[in-house]
């Protein structure tokens, strides 16, 4: 899987504040309250879950990066067209040199973070895009991905998916939306459930229509088999359904 760049960039981390790079590109936001809006996006490697769907294998199961200084990115960001700026992964905020970015970016750039939801940075941020791990994305001999060993991840990814101290936290600092990769009718319950949960420890108010609905897929064959049964979903329950735009106009290529 590319490390986005024409240079040969460093395998190790260089002086400095500095983040393993996996991606780095211009594209439309393709989830979320702001989908469609053209965004640089920063993919950083490396994640505390373990998805067995998920959508950036090589930041996850097979980590692949280059390092960035943070100067160097905050200057390849401010480069490119899009004043809007996705901090995504992998999980970018288990990296502490991702709060120094968004400090960098905070003044002129609009900063979305796409995040599980288990870490808490010290930073600011326009949007937090939340993405809390519901037991069907825990990782399983029978569903891992093709040649992964899950291992110990099994465990670790369900003892971990799931944390109320930083959810509720996000959610009380940041604007955000909560958005759940659905598979099926039978996650609504546990969904529901958390949302109660959240509701209960967060001094936040948490909207229906903050709640979004995601089919999961990572393709444009698997999203036709489940886009409809989540949308029914999301107008069935008063919650905001989220299109995946980016795999419906360019399937799964990279840097989209």
């Amino acid at each position: 899987m590319p490390v986005s760049s024409e240079v040969e960039r460093p395998k190790s981390a260089p002086d400095g504040p500095a983040l393993p790079v996996n991606e780095l590109f211009a594209s439309l936001q393709g989830e979320g309250k702001l989908a469609g809006v053209p965004s640089t996006f920063v993919r950083t490697s490396g994640c505390n879950l373990r998805c067995w769907f998920c959508d950036s294998y090589h930041t996850s199961w097979e980590p692949t990066h280059a390092w960035m200084g943070v100067d160097e990115l905050v200057a390849d960001v401010r480069a490119r067209d899009p004043d809007h700026v996705v901090l995504t992964g992998g999980e970018p905020l288990i990296h502490d040199e991702s709060a120094t970015l968004l400090r960098e970016l905070a003044d002129d750039h609009h900063v979305t973070v796409e995040t599980n939801g288990t870490v808490v940075p010290d930073a600011p941020m326009d949007l937090a895009s939340i993405s809390p791990k519901l037991s069907t994305s825990t990782p399983t001999p029978a569903n891992a991905p093709e040649g992964v060993d899950v291992g110990e991840w099994e465990a670790r990814h369900e003892e971990r998916r799931i944390d109320l101290d930083p959810l509720s936290t996000l959610v009380e600092r940041h604007d955000f939306q909560l958005k759940f990769v659905v598979t099926g009718p039978e996650d609504l319950p546990e969904i529901e459930g958390l949302l109660d949960d959240l509701r209960g420890v967060a001094d936040a108010d948490i909207l229906d229509t903050d709640v979004l609905l995601m089919p999961e897929g990572q393709t444009r064959e698997e999203l036709a088999t489940t886009r409809t049964v989540v949308a029914d979903l999301a107008l069935e329950r008063g919650y905001r359904y989220t299109p995946r735009l980016h795999v419906d106009l360019w399937n799964d290529a990279p840097e989209t």
